[in-house]
């Protein structure tokens, strides 16, 4: 990628309806050699897809939860179905694997409390767990989901 493919990113990660026409001035580029550019970042995996963000609240999602999950399993085949049934949860946001005293950390979203305890419910079924923690975010500060683009990546 050369500076002005990590140009498109950084204007599509912001707004990803942006017109042609406009992406193609913001980065020095006509509309043809800019949409082709678009093209072949989509095709190469660069650009992954895209969507349109909405705001949890408005959808009634008022509580953001991080669960820290703990394991003693750590074998393939218990790690395909922790992974399978998590990433089939709806209101699972983020899944990581993690380094550390905590094996894994779910990003959920819920209603209130009473959904929470719901997801949690499920979360426990799936698979042999060792120890789950619950954070709850009390504010959220920033979030964002535009990656920087920096030179030579």
């Amino acid at each position: 990628m050369d500076s002005i493919d990590r140009k498109i990113i950084h204007w599509l990660q912001r707004d990803a309806d942006m017109p042609v026409a406009e992406l193609a001035e913001r980065v020095g580029l006509s509309q043809t050699p800019c949409w082709r550019r678009v093209k072949r970042l989509t095709e190469a995996g660069v650009i992954r897809g895209k969507v349109a963000l909405a705001d949890p609240r408005a959808l009634g999602l008022k509580l953001i939860a991080f669960i820290a999950v703990k394991t003693n399993q750590h074998n393939e085949r218990w790690l395909e179905r922790f992974a399978r049934g998590v990433s089939e949860m709806d209101h699972v946001l983020e899944f990581h694997r993690m380094s550390g005293e905590t094996d894994y950390l779910i990003k959920v979203a819920a209603r209130d409390m009473e959904h929470f305890d719901a997801i949690y419910k499920e979360l426990i079924q799936i698979a042999d767990l060792n120890d789950v923690s619950s954070h709850f975010s009390m504010e959220t500060i920033k979030t964002s989901t535009a990656f920087p683009v920096l030179d030579g990546a």
